[in-house]
């Protein structure tokens, strides 16, 4: 099943970068811990990097994609590169416009992402330059970090591209060029002893050069695909204009969990330390989110496009259900396991150096309840190409602004209620309500019916899950005495937990026939010879 094998792709090299990503997480934890120099740091990586995901996993989809693979169907092939260089050249525009008012404005504008943040300079010799607040801190590193909103918006429609042409395996292997530059980075670190502020200045940087990297590998890709592109003066063009109709709610509609992210680091900057634990939380339940939801996201839209573009609705209704189902299987495991031991892993993977075991409680509070709403991220994920297939990004968009008002409504009483955490339960239930309100139009349209298949499997996938959830917070809290000794026994008892959780999972969901053999024959098919 074609949906299966670029899935795989995708998911493959996303666990590639993400392992990568938890190397550079666990190597930040140990040099900056949570404080007001890593509140401003993340505080300055969200901004550019929350607009990379909504360009690269939701503008780019949500319109690129089927506007460009309608013309590929059609055999137009030299219309399509038309199209393709007059929309990198509208988009260039834009985004620098973008880029450089931020640049301009950064010292009001990050008021809107980091309003809590310390505006008292920090001690002599803690900072560099001397004399630097956290907030002034934060300012800087923003700005060194916003061209790569622009490089990674150039790099998205290039994936895009590939894509739509069934070149999966590039486009998912640059993000782990950003890892490999910041891991290099914080080597560095290790070698030059760099004040801590001074590491922040760098790793911003390190940001961008990795947007230089990454875009060039994939224009390279599109190259080689045989695509032709050629530099346009901007101009607005009946393709153009549709691209930017959609695009603009798609942005919006696909970008609703990174925005809810976004507006909840915001708050947390209200509370010290808070967002530097929300971001070490975000960071472990990204994990499965990008492995499973935006790769099954950014496989299914051209699978949903090509059978709608073929007239074969109900293919296009199959490809759903087995989307839905094949995330299930995926995502309920990891969800219940980060929800019954996500202390145990935080403790293993950063409680070291600068990250002490408060700071592990604390994050481990906002990974539960963040686990509670993994199944909802990924759903958004399933569920809003069956929308932008259709050409329709403005419904998702209204489900997205309801989403991002409950969230933050709900978030800020949380806050003051609970503490940080209530951040997470809000961006959760945001989630959800967001679900709900895509699956119920996706039914009402008649786009989606659930099949007698998925209706008998998902039941059996949550009991599987949940006796997989027992037996891994049964061993979790029999291991954690060995955390501590030491990061090869750490990670052996994390692989250890994970791997037996994973062996019991796949036996229960098999004995209670949450899948079965022909399943796994149907995924891995012989060749021909």
């Amino acid at each position: 099943m074609r949906l299966i094998k670029s899935t795989a792709i995708i998911g493959t090299l996303t666990l590639f970068s993400r392992i990568l990503g938890l190397v550079r997480d666990t190597l930040m934890t140990r040099y900056l811990g949570a404080g007001p120099i890593t509140d401003a740091l993340i505080t300055a990586f969200k901004i550019p990097n929350t607009f990379r995901r909504i360009f690269a996993e939701g503008a780019f989809n949500a319109a690129f994609v089927p506007l460009y693979a309608r013309r590929i169907e059609d055999g137009k092939e030299g219309e399509a590169d038309t199209f393709a260089s007059e929309a990198m050249a509208a988009l260039f525009v834009l985004v620098a416009g973008i880029v450089i008012v931020f640049e301009m404005t950064m010292p009001w504008t990050l008021n809107l992402f980091g309003i809590g943040l310390d505006r008292t300079p920090l001690e002599v010799g803690a900072t560099f330059p001397a004399n630097l607040s956290p907030y002034d801190l934060a300012v800087v590193c923003a700005q060194i970090t916003m061209p790569y909103l622009l490089l990674m918006s150039l790099t998205a429609l290039f994936s895009g591209i590939l894509n739509t042409r069934h070149h999966f395996a590039v486009a998912a292997f640059t993000p782990v060029l950003l890892n490999i530059v910041l891991i290099g980075v914080l080597f560095l670190m290790s070698q030059a002893g760099w004040s801590l502020s001074l590491l922040t200045l760098f790793l911003c940087a390190g940001m961008t050069l990795s947007g230089v990297f990454q875009i060039v590998l994939v224009f390279w890709a599109c190259k080689q695909a045989g695509v032709n592109l050629r530099l346009k003066r901007p101009r607005l063009t009946p393709g153009v204009r549709r691209l930017f109709v959609l695009g603009v709610p798609g942005m919006l509609a696909a970008g609703v969990t990174h925005i809810n992210i976004m507006v909840s680091n915001t708050i947390a900057t209200l509370q010290d330390s808070a967002a530097s634990w929300l971001y070490w939380a975000d960071r472990l339940y990204q994990l499965p989110l990008g492995m499973i939801g935006i790769a099954m996201g950014v496989a299914l839209l051209p699978s949903l496009a090509r059978s709608l573009r073929a007239g074969d609705e109900q293919g296009a209704k199959n490809s759903l259900n087995r989307a839905m189902e094949i995330s299930a299987i995926l995502t309920l495991p990891a969800a219940f396991a980060l929800a019954v031991m996500p202390e145990f892993l935080i403790s293993g993977l950063f409680e070291r150096g600068a990250f002490d075991h408060a700071d592990t409680i604390a994050t481990g509070q906002a990974l539960r309840m963040f686990a509670f709403g993994l199944p909802a991220f990924v759903l958004i994920k399933v569920l809003t190409p069956a929308f932008f297939a259709r050409e329709n990004t403005k419904t998702p968009m209204i489900y997205a602004a309801i989403s991002a008002v409950l969230n933050l409504v709900l978030g800020y009483a949380l806050f003051i209620k609970v503490g940080f955490w209530g951040l997470a339960v809000a961006t959760s239930v945001a989630a959800w309500v967001n679900v709900f309100c895509l699956t119920y139009a996706l039914l009402k349209s008649g786009d989606f019916a659930p099949d007698k298949r998925l209706i008998s499997r998902l039941p059996r996938i949550i009991l599987a899950s949940a006796a997989m959830g027992v037996g891994v917070y049964w061993l979790s809290t029999h291991f954690t005495d060995g955390l501590g000794h030491g990061f090869i026994q750490n990670y052996f008892l994390m692989a250890l937990v994970s791997g037996l959780g994973l062996c019991l999972y796949a036996l229960t969901a098999f004995v209670l026939r949450a899948y079965t053999l022909s399943d796994i024959r149907n995924t891995f098919p012989k060749r021909k010879t």
